[in-house]
């Protein structure tokens, strides 16, 4: 397990590697990730201007209340809006940045695929098919995301077990969904859908977990979803080759095992 979890690591490392050593690839990888962060970069400047009145808005019961009472009641209001926009933006990058991307990564994909010459298994799909594909899987594995995301939101106000063990939760969860999502193209280009997909994936957690924890934690930091996804998406690839026993035995060679 320690060793798969290791791998999955190495693998998104080797994604970055090969997207750096392709400037060009890694500019068409980091279009979507601008475009998602613009587009959630601004949902939040507008909650932020608005949070006041929509804390008022979601807290009626307190319009009565003494002064002290009524604030402190909207201030923790407002806090809690931005918390539940900030988790759910974590949760949603992804599968937003994907909807958004979907013919970019599909590139990303297809070309490094081609560069390994792993090209066995494929089944022609035009790219709508792959859209659409996309699109819907993206959305059921949100609606999932966000069942967890609100159980573990709720749990959050147990003591002592809400700030430590629950953030940790959190963040293999976001880890778990996102590489569920980086590593959909190659198993689509095989005919394997989101059902066979999760199957497959789930008998190695400890790799997949490998490849989205990285993700996860780096894409906390301001920005670095720009370059951190297309990354992904990369040592997507290698970590559904290896699934696939089609496991790169570097960033360059595929072997048949």
């Amino acid at each position: 397990m320690v060793r798969d979890f290791i791998t999955g690591v190495r693998y998104f490392g080797q994604g970055l590697g090969m997207l750096l050593r392709r400037p060009r690839l890694l500019l068409v990888g980091m279009l979507p990730a601008v475009l998602t962060t613009a587009l959630l970069a601004g949902a939040m400047i507008a909650l932020l201007a608005n949070v006041g009145y929509l804390a008022a808005l979601i807290t009626p019961f307190a319009d009565h209340w003494s002064g002290g009472w009524r604030e402190a009641t909207r201030l923790a209001a407002g806090i809690t809006l931005v918390g539940s926009a900030v988790l759910l933006g974590l949760v949603g990058f992804t599968t937003l940045t994907l909807i958004v991307g979907g013919p970019f990564y599909e590139h990303i994909a297809e070309r490094i695929e081609d560069d390994l010459g792993a090209t066995a298994g494929h089944v022609d799909l035009s790219w709508w098919r792959l859209l659409l594909l996309g699109v819907r899987d993206g959305t059921l594995l949100l609606l999932r995301s966000l069942v967890f995301t609100a159980l573990l939101f709720l749990a959050g106000f147990l003591p002592v077990v809400g700030q430590s063990v629950v953030p940790v939760l959190l963040v293999l969860v976001t880890a778990w969904f996102i590489a569920l999502e980086v590593v959909a193209v190659p198993f689509y280009r095989r005919g394997i859908d989101l059902r066979g997909r999760t199957a497959r994936l789930r008998r190695r957690r400890m790799l997949v977990v490998g490849l989205g924890l990285p993700a996860a934690l780096l894409c906390m930091i301001p920005l670095m979803a720009i370059v951190v996804m297309p990354a992904a998406f990369a040592g997507g690839v290698l970590v559904a080759l290896d699934i696939l026993s089609l496991a790169p035995a570097s960033a360059g060679t595929t072997v048949v095992r």
